[in-house]
């Protein structure tokens, strides 16, 4: 469990592919606070820790995650938000992020708003998982790369986040683009309450 507050950007320093896994090797300055088995959010998607060894640490992720998200993207030299998972006697700053990327989005526009940008995100709509609960709402939440933002604007099928200095500086929307895959989390609240409407409905 997570709450989507970045807490660096780890770097990546190795990637290697092994049959349909893909194993990522990063180093980040908490490198020494970790233990195999650990999870840690990378990009919003949960993976576990499985060596540790000269301040990096490497990870794995499987056919399914590198299918859903943008890990499959990642190459040496990138930047990926990280976040170790919540401490139970801590403060929920972000929201409930469970690090299961739903799917992917597209980065199409960014707009200047005195300091501070507006980063607009197109997904593909299914009307079926919407009813799921896959989709965003005006001022709810959403999770972009692992970063809990807030929703405004938001269309069938594309929302916009207002990003801050400080975020656009801490996490790595400082390397978006026009085109830029990141990854979607919806929220689980979002996810809960549809399917109780089905089921009750």
């Amino acid at each position: 469990m997570f709450s989507g507050i970045v807490e660096e950007c780890a770097k990546v320093v190795k990637v290697v592919k092994e049959q349909e896994n893909l194993h990522l090797t990063l180093t980040c300055s908490f490198v020494d606070e970790l233990k195999v088995d650990q999870s840690i959010s990378h990009n919003g998607v949960c993976l576990t820790v499985v060596c540790i060894k000269d301040n990096t640490y490497t990870v794995t992720a499987m056919k399914e995650t590198i299918e859903r998200s943008n890990i499959g993207l990642l190459k040496e030299g990138d930047e990926v938000n990280v976040e170790r998972s919540m401490l139970m006697n801590g403060r929920l700053d972000g929201h409930i992020v469970q690090g299961h990327v739903d799917q992917t989005a597209v980065c199409t526009a960014i707009d200047d708003a005195g300091g501070s940008w507006y980063f607009t995100f197109k997904y593909d709509f299914e009307p079926e998982m919407a009813k799921r609960g896959y989709f965003t709402v005006d001022k709810g939440s959403v999770t972009v790369n692992g970063v809990s933002l807030t929703v405004c604007n938001p269309t069938q099928d594309s929302f916009q986040v207002a990003i801050i200095p400080y975020t656009y500086e801490h996490t790595n929307f400082h390397t978006f683009h026009v085109g830029s895959v990141v990854n979607l989390e919806f929220d689980i609240i979002g996810k809960y309450l549809s399917r109780m409407m089905q089921l009750v409905g």
